[in-house]
């Protein structure tokens, strides 16, 4: 059977903390652009939509080969609006406009080491498991069990006191977001509308591969991490 597949990539204009972030030069283009040329790479998609409430943002967009074919409501493009608020109102609109598909992929926007081949793994992973939606996630560095907290004295304390004294290995391992990409089963999606649900796998991304890109430092630091994934990538070809 043949399946009909979306990619959803929320960008919204207004970003306080980096100006025009998701458009933004890195590394040479608009690190928008990375997202698309990845989704696009996949072969996985039929549309490659990007819900936005700038048109400059549109218009970079469908520069580099997306579709704009809405503009995102303004109430839905503030600080507080979460992902999900924004899938539901894309996919609503394909619904009412007789556009339909099986599954949709959110990809972000500011996700530069985002890759082709993570996004090929997690539809195989949806695909196959029939999940309502896969996660891309990643490791801690270091156990969150053994963390720390600085408490109204100004001193410290471990948060999980009985777990002081427990070796590493013998720790639970825990993940977070890697904030890049979302795999979501549609059907599903709309009648539990959460993205993290009790049927939700993991696709696990190495570490390297994994920044949140908040500030400038995070954005200096980012350039460096493609930059040199690249050239590792380029090496690893000549060999």
């Amino acid at each position: 059977m043949k399946y009909s597949n979306v990619a959803l990539i929320p960008a919204r204009g207004g970003s306080k903390r980096i100006p025009n972030k998701n458009i933004k030069e890195f590394c040479g283009k608009p690190i928008i652009s990375y997202s698309i040329k990845q989704a696009q790479e996949s072969q996985l998609f039929q549309s490659i939509v990007v819900s936005t409430e700038s048109k400059e943002i549109a218009k970079v967009a469908e520069n580099y080969g997306a579709e704009v074919p809405f503009m995102r409501p303004n109430e839905l493009a503030d600080d507080y609006t979460g992902t999900n608020a924004v899938l539901i109102h894309a996919l609503k609109w394909l619904e009412e406009n007789d556009i339909s598909y099986d599954y949709a992929c959110c990809i972000y926007p500011v996700a530069p080491l985002v890759t082709k081949k993570f996004l090929i793994q997690g539809y195989e992973l949806i695909r196959k498991n029939k999940a309502a939606s896969v996660f891309s996630v990643t490791t801690y560095s270091s156990s969150i069990l053994r963390s720390l907290k600085i408490n109204k004295r100004n001193r410290l304390e471990s948060i999980w006191p009985e777990h002081k004294k427990s070796r590493s290995q013998d720790l639970t391992e825990a993940y977070h977001d890697a904030g890049q990409f979302y795999w979501i089963d549609i059907k599903k999606y709309l009648k539990e509308r959460e993205i993290l649900s009790k049927d939700s796998m993991p696709l696990v991304i190495p570490r390297h591969y994994v920044i949140d890109v908040d500030t400038k430092e995070d954005w200096i630091f980012a350039e460096f991490l493609f930059e040199t994934i690249k050239k590792v990538n380029n090496n690893d070809k000549k060999l």
